[in-house]
């Protein structure tokens, strides 16, 4: 079952027959088949006839209305989860501290450790750089002051200053002059690395979520990000063991092997601007936007990132718990079916996924 992405301004999508069809504003047409599509993102004020509405709904194909930006918008999605006895687990779990606290301090030292492989990998290809060293060490220093936290809140404490120290590493790793990388910067991205961040995150943010609902599970309910209205936190819990592997790694490449260029950026200033905003999902508030600059791609950049990321979901990687080779796409399904297992009291505690 394949993703299918519509970049466009005015495009229109259509049924022919039992067949869909995406008519493209220069005349071109491209054609997909319902029985082997899992979704449908529509990225840009497209037309979407009743007749191809109808088939999308027939074949319960999820719909992901994204702005040009790469921001959700909405989503056609069908029927809720009836397992209300597993959502009630899961709301029972808020009162838990000792698994609230566990869950946090797994989830942080899975990603600390993915981060912790990435710095590694940068600092073997610049030796010269004390500068890596001393960022290395002092993640290595925060996993050991993990294990004795007491709190969640010291816990995510150690979750960020590791993030400092890694994001501090990842500047060393772009190579392109003109790439520009000051430091992790959101809503808007400040930076063309930034830019690219923001999207893979934005995408690695909906496949996990079409994950979650088809598992049955609540979106809004998670552990390690607090529960707040409107936030979907088991998401983004859920994101952080992928960050590092699959939108980091993929972020460097794209820049050091020339995938991306200047031209696929431009730079938005949004006190000006009717740019729809924020530029991802949010996991805090952001400052008062209207008097900031902010990088994003540009069609053409979108289509780039998305075809190297949905490549990037079909690498294959050793999975532990099956003992098998997976696709970074079924190991982010079966890291979401542990999850729902946890929640269930099936197994004891979550076990992030680690890379080597």
């Amino acid at each position: 079952m394949a993703d299918i992405y519509l970049i466009s301004d005015y495009g229109k999508l259509y049924k022919n027959n039992r067949v869909f069809n995406f008519l493209y504003p220069d005349g071109t047409v491209s054609k997909f088949f319902p029985h082997n599509t899992q979704r449908v993102f529509i990225i840009g004020n497209i037309e979407i006839t009743p007749e191809a509405f109808k088939m999308l709904m027939h074949n319960k194909i999820e719909v992901v209305f994204l702005n040009k930006n790469g921001l959700f918008n909405g989503k056609l999605v069908f029927d809720d989860s009836k397992n209300v006895l597993l959502r009630k687990k899961q709301y029972d779990k808020l009162n838990n501290d000792a698994f609230i606290l566990g869950w946090c301090k797994n989830i942080i030292e899975g990603k600390i450790r993915n981060q912790l492989v990435f710095a590694n990998r940068i600092k073997r290809k610049h030796k010269e750089t004390t500068q890596l060293q001393d960022y290395v060490n002092s993640m290595k220093d925060i996993i050991e002051k993990l294990e004795t936290a007491t709190t969640t809140n010291e816990a995510r404490g150690y979750e960020g200053a590791a993030s400092r120290m890694y994001f501090g590493a990842i500047k060393y790793a772009i190579l392109p002059h003109w790439a520009q990388f000051n430091g992790r910067s959101m809503n808007p991205p400040r930076d063309n690395v930034n830019a690219v961040l923001s999207f893979t995150y934005t995408l690695l943010n909906h496949l996990i979520e079409s994950y979650i609902l088809s598992e049955g599970i609540d979106t809004y309910v998670g552990y390690l990000h607090t529960v707040e209205y409107g936030r979907k936190s088991l998401i983004f819990d859920l994101m952080e063991e992928f960050r590092s592997p699959v939108c980091d790694t993929l972020t460097v490449t794209l820049f050091n092997l020339g995938v991306l260029n200047p031209d696929d950026f431009r730079t938005i200033d949004f006190s000006s601007s009717d740019d729809e905003y924020p530029l991802e999902p949010m996991e805090e508030e952001e400052d008062n936007v209207s008097t900031r600059k902010g990088v994003l791609l540009t069609k053409d950049g979108l289509k780039k990132v998305i075809e190297k990321f949905e490549a990037k979901l079909e690498e294959t990687y050793y999975y532990m718990p099956l003992q098998r080779q997976l696709s970074y796409r079924k190991i982010i399904a079966q890291q979401v079916a542990h999850c729902k297992r946890v929640i269930n009291d099936e197994e004891s505690q979550y076990k992030p996924f680690e890379v080597k």
